[in-house]
């Protein structure tokens, strides 16, 4: 017997954005070609076999704006955090002039809790969003994915970064995409299973399952778009 695909909640009551998309939304009215960049590690830069998000999320906005050519630009390297992608804004990020980065953060933080400060992570991610948002850029913050390897063994710490991510974004009144508390709900309000939520061929259980990917990227575009039209674009 073959199984239904499993439904996947978007969770808008989470995931939806408080703080408009100025640039976007003129880069939309106005402009034929319009860059998205998308940086952070390896749930950014894609890992194994599992197509990454931002491919995912070119496809459903050039879907949805027909209008507009829209490229997702993929500046992720597995293994970063904000610190080191600090270094590489310039040519990465604002030289490619984008309407709006997605900027993934705090995994590695957690997962590789040794190499890490907390304080220092949070201080780079306060300095990176000081510089986008005194340029024409709209910034989203992505914050950590809810699998075995992020939550394990203990999940204080991957809370606290959470909580420290949320700060700083709301300090510099920029978006916050709850990628943790949309695969909680998944989990725990859901009962989808951990197995499900994190790639089978992934040893360290880090790394979401093609399922969870594309749920999630359907979540951040829905939450795009509902921001999007409310400001009036159709």
């Amino acid at each position: 017997m073959t199984h239904a695909p499993r439904t996947c909640d978007t969770a808008p009551d989470l995931v939806n954005f408080n703080f408009p998309f100025p640039h976007l939304k003129e880069a939309l009215k106005r402009k034929r070609k319009i860059k998205i960049v998308a940086i952070g590690s390896s749930s950014t830069a894609g890992e194994g076999h599992i197509v990454p998000y931002p491919c995912r999320l070119e496809l459903a906005l050039r879907d949805r704006f027909h209008g507009s050519m829209i490229d997702v630009l993929n500046r992720g390297i597995g293994g970063q955090e904000a610190p080191s992608e600090l270094s590489r804004f310039e040519p990465d990020v604002i030289d490619e002039m984008p309407a709006l980065v997605i900027w993934q953060v705090g995994t590695n933080a957690v997962f590789r809790l040794k190499e890490f400060n907390f304080d220092d992570v949070e201080a780079s991610i306060a300095t990176g969003l000081d510089w986008l948002v005194g340029l024409p850029i709209d910034v989203v913050l992505m914050d950590l994915q809810y699998t075995t390897g992020v939550i394990e063994p203990d999940i204080k710490f991957a809370e606290d970064m959470v909580s420290r991510i949320s700060t700083v974004a709301a300090n510099a009144r920029v978006n916050v995409f709850r990628r943790f508390a949309l695969m909680k709900r998944w989990s725990v309000d859901g009962h989808v299973p951990m197995s499900e939520l994190i790639d089978p061929t992934d040893g360290d259980k880090l790394h979401m399952s093609d399922w969870a990917t594309n749920c999630m990227t359907q979540a951040l575009f829905g939450a795009i778009k509902q921001k999007l039209e409310t400001e009036g674009i159709t």
